[in-house]
């Protein structure tokens, strides 16, 4: 197999496991009798282990120089974590199978950017964007497909098929083209520079703008399909509006290419923030389908664009040794930590001003105008 086509695999086998554990999980919680209080309990002890445990796997590759064995080892952890969803278990049994696969998992996806793009600069041909789509459309599949399953065989079927996309994670990351061999740092120095990665202007910056445009989705993903619910739109027609989100996105990165090169990080960044200034703004103002399926299209800037970008950026600035690292704190400070504070003012702001809570998030895009021309001058001629 070429190196691109391992990606694939692992990229795939990996959002397999993404596409059933985000719309599933918590029904699969709830069939182990936990009240809803208690649900949203273990889903938080989750997000709050991918925080800490996201940056600390990204350290240990970086340390121990190698990242392909960190990822296997947390695809395999996770799949004995997940192997408590399928035990009679009580609320702390189950908190502590949430604990654990939440921290095994957080720094997989991650550790496979940095692979991958390690892999692109070594391997002629390898186009990290369409192999990227794998996983879109991996995810989007598994999404339909677990739909389907739980329907006729019951919900523990989401659990075995998240059992099943995590095996072959692992074994997929086993089968991972070899890196050039990296001496070890030792764990003692690689903690020294945990944070080294933030050490870098540029890396700041991508931070700021990560937050500003990729957090500026919380509201869509929180209460998009309760605001068109309430605005009477049908179950298939919403089911629609978001496949579209996520076909333009795979379509930017299947045949993007050209764009991709010609605007560089920085045009990304303010075509993301652009992009987000008109999308949430459409989304404020109407719940007409023929304005939302345009809206719904630049998913593929506010998302995929600012996803490039963000590769780009980090491929760029930060050193090979120090790759898993940024990575997973990207991940965790740039994406993660934001986009769960937003969730939280979200809940209100959805609850005091509707749809029209849309235009606050149209003011993030904006504000992530300044912040990605702010992101050119850190990387300098880089940026070009």
């Amino acid at each position: 197999m070429t190196p691109a086509l391992r990606f694939v695999l692992l990229y795939s086998a990996q959002f397999v496991v993404v596409g059933v554990t985000l719309p599933f999980l918590p029904a699969v919680l709830a069939d182990k009798g936990l009240s809803p209080q208690e649900v949203g309990v273990l889903l938080a002890v989750g997000s709050a282990v991918r925080l800490l445990a996201g940056p600390a796997g990204g350290r240990v590759a970086d340390a121990l120089g190698d990242a392909r064995a960190v990822l296997v080892a947390g695809a395999a952890i996770a799949a004995l974590a997940a192997c408590g969803f399928l035990l009679p278990a009580g609320f702390l049994l189950l908190m502590l199978a949430m604990a654990l696969h939440s921290a095994a998992f957080a720094p997989v996806v991650p550790l496979t950017d940095a692979l991958a793009l390690a892999a692109s600069r070594r391997a002629p041909g390898f186009d990290y964007a369409r192999v990227r789509a794998a996983g879109s459309i991996a995810f989007m599949l598994a999404a339909v497909a677990v739909g389907q399953a739980v329907a006729w065989a019951g919900i523990g079927a989401a659990v075995w098929l998240m059992l099943a996309g995590l095996v072959a994670t692992a074994l997929a990351g086993l089968v991972l083209p070899a890196s050039p061999p990296r001496p070890a740092r030792g764990l003692a120095r690689g903690w020294a520079g945990f944070l080294a990665p933030l050490r870098i202007p540029a890396v700041r910056r991508l931070m700021l703008v990560s937050a500003l445009i990729q957090g500026s989705h919380a509201l869509y993903y929180g209460f998009g399909t309760l605001h068109w619910q309430a605005a009477g739109l049908g179950a298939g027609l919403i089911g629609g509006l978001w496949a579209v989100g996520v076909l333009a996105e795979v379509a930017l990165f299947l045949w993007g290419r050209g764009l991709v090169a010609r605007l560089g990080p920085v045009g990304l960044s303010l075509a993301a923030a652009g992009a987000g200034v008109l999308r949430w703004g459409v989304t404020a103002l109407t719940v007409d389908p023929w304005l939302l399926v345009p809206a719904q299209m630049l998913h593929a800037a506010t998302f995929g664009m600012q996803h490039l970008a963000t590769m780009a950026v980090l491929s760029r600035v930060v050193p090979p040794a120090e790759a898993g690292t940024a990575q997973t704190l990207h991940a965790a400070v740039g994406v993660g930590l934001w986009m769960g504070l937003l969730a939280l003012v979200c809940g209100p702001l959805y609850a005091w001003a509707g749809g029209a809570g849309f235009w606050a998030m149209a003011v993030l895009c904006a504000l992530a105008l300044p912040a990605s021309l702010a992101l050119g001058a850190a990387i300098g001629p880089k940026a070009r």
